[in-house]
Parts: C-alpha cells; sequence; structure tokens
C-alpha cells in the first residue's frame, strides 16, 4: 500500500512537471503610438501648410500603428512584428517611412526576453546593419493596485512603474515644455528647414501602466516588459498604448522559443550610442534629408 501511495506521488508530480514545462501560449499585441504631439513641431511654421500636416501626421500614424505576436511559455519569450504585405496599389506609399521607423523604434526585428535568466537578446537591423542586442533585463520597481477591468475575457489588475527611457527609441520623444516652445517659434524664420524633432525632447524617464491576467500563470508581456504575477495584456507609457487582442494557451503545434543568433553583438548601450551617433551624422550632413527633417523650397 505505502509502495502504491509513493508511485503515485511520484506519477502526480512528474506529470505536474511536465505540464508546466510543455505550457506554452500565444499572444497577440496592437501597438499604437500617438502622434498628437507631432503639431508641436509644426507650431508656428508658415512653411508647412495644414494638408501637408495632415499627411506627415497621417503617414506616421500608419507606420506605427503595429501588430506584434508574442510566444511564450514558463521561463521565456520571444516577441516578434507581424509581417504585413502592402495592399495591391499601394506598394512603396509611406514604405520608406516605415523603414526609418522600424530602424528607430526597433520594429520588425526579434526580443527574445529569458525570465528566468534574467537576460534578453534583441535582433535589430538599423540602417541597413543587423545587430545582436544582448544585456540584462531591466528590472522595473512595480507597485500593485486595486484596481481591476476585463480584457479579452480575463480579470486584469492594475500595476504601475517608474521607466528610465530608452535613447534610440524613437517612441520615447516627448514634447518641449511651453517656455522652450516659445524660444523655438522666435527662431523660426531664421530658415526654410523645419525640423521635425524641434519641439521634441528625450525625458529621463516615463510613468508605466500595465494591466496583467493572474489567470494565465507567467510572468512576461509585450516588448521589454516583465515581472508581474500573471501575462501582461496592455501597457500604457502615456504615449504609445500596447494592447492584447487574442490569447491561445496549449496550441497542439509547439513554437520552439529561442534567442536570435544573426547579427552584430553589442550591449544595449553600445547600441543606443550608434543610434544617436548615426541621427546627429544625419543631421549634419544631409539637413532636409535625415528622415527626421523637410527642406521647405520656394
Amino acid at each position: 500500500m505505502r509502495n502504491l501511495l509513493y508511485t503515485s506521488l511520484f506519477l502526480l508530480a512528474f506529470i505536474t512537471s511536465n505540464a508546466q514545462k510543455d505550457f506554452q501560449g500565444m499572444a497577440v499585441y496592437e501597438s499604437k503610438t500617438s502622434t498628437s504631439d507631432m503639431k508641436t513641431a509644426f507650431s508656428g511654421n508658415k512653411n508647412i501648410t495644414p494638408e501637408m500636416q495632415k499627411m506627415i501626421e497621417e503617414r506616421v500614424k500608419k507606420a506605427l500603428e503595429k501588430t506584434y505576436i508574442l510566444n511564450f511559455d514558463k521561463s521565456a519569450s520571444i516577441y516578434k512584428e507581424e509581417e504585413k504585405l502592402d495592399a495591391p496599389g499601394t506598394q512603396g506609399q509611406g514604405g520608406g517611412m516605415r523603414m526609418m521607423f522600424n530602424s528607430f523604434t526597433g520594429g520588425g526585428g526579434t526580443y527574445y526576453k529569458n525570465i528566468k535568466d534574467k537576460n534578453y537578446v534583441s535582433a535589430k537591423e538599423f540602417m541597413g546593419k543587423e545587430f545582436l542586442v544582448k544585456d540584462s533585463l531591466p528590472k522595473l520597481n512595480w507597485k500593485m493596485e486595486s484596481e481591476s477591468k476585463v480584457i479579452g475575457g480575463y480579470t486584469c489588475y492594475k500595476a504601475t512603474a517608474v521607466k528610465p527611457v530608452n535613447t534610440s527609441d524613437f517612441r520615447n520623444f516627448r514634447k518641449k515644455a511651453e517656455d522652450k516652445k516659445e524660444d523655438a517659434a522666435k527662431n523660426e524664420d531664421k530658415e526654410k528647414t523645419t525640423n521635425f524633432m524641434e519641439g521634441f525632447e528625450m525625458p529621463k524617464e516615463i510613468n508605466i501602466t500595465a494591466w496583467y491576467a493572474p489567470e494565465i500563470p507567467v510572468s512576461t508581456g509585450p516588448d521589454t516588459y516583465f515581472g508581474l504575477p500573471g501575462l501582461i495584456l496592455e501597457v500604457n507609457d502615456g504615449k504609445t498604448i500596447i494592447l492584447c487582442s487574442k490569447v491561445v494557451l496549449n496550441a497542439k503545434e509547439k513554437v520552439e522559443i529561442k534567442a536570435p543568433t544573426n547579427g552584430k553583438e553589442v550591449t544595449q548601450k553600445e547600441y543606443d550610442e550608434t543610434v544617436i551617433k548615426k541621427m546627429k551624422e544625419m543631421e549634419e550632413m544631409n539637413p532636409g534629408r535625415g528622415g527626421m527633417q523637410i527642406r521647405m523650397g520656394h
């Protein structure tokens, strides 16, 4: 009898262990970045017509509306932008802008997180070169809130944190303070080149609001986010909202979750420095053609 009990307990432990090991899920996220701050960059400049401003804002908005797929298990995850084909007759429209924003926001690559080992590997393409960013996961000090809401049928709870910004990600730019805007407006007639970044600045940190679902027992989420007792289904940093639209748990077909391997290996700091250096070179060597400026001719 005792042997039968030990055997039963052993089998239960074995089954539970394998069930946790085989646990896997997939989540689809829609990411949207607000472009309302762009109006600041054009404020007071008579060289940009309302029609031009509207066209630019619409193209930027479209370039920053992305769909991502997160495949995850108990210890690791892969976050990757969903590849979309252009609609017939629209090939090339805004393609250059999409490529530019992919370079400066990390879109189009693969982001691998290993929660157990506390590290990440991000495959990025920047200005035609492939990089493999390897570093330790940046831990956030989450503050658990009592507020809850339902997302996709899952009861989610609110958590907030303050996050240091990634200086190589354009989505972190914020509108300048009013006094700085006034100074920029005074100088608007000195040259006919409109710098899109003139009305923006990069803050040192931003406030994050996340919603996680304890019913999905993994401590991961979209993009760089992790560290909550349940899958993160929504993240809002005040400018970019990432919202889960679909969750599939334990599908029959398993996805191999492993880190990408192609690209020049660098740390996050080294990659950020490379991006910032290239931005400055673009401004100095090609004013009006660096991707963030437009030459206003007569």
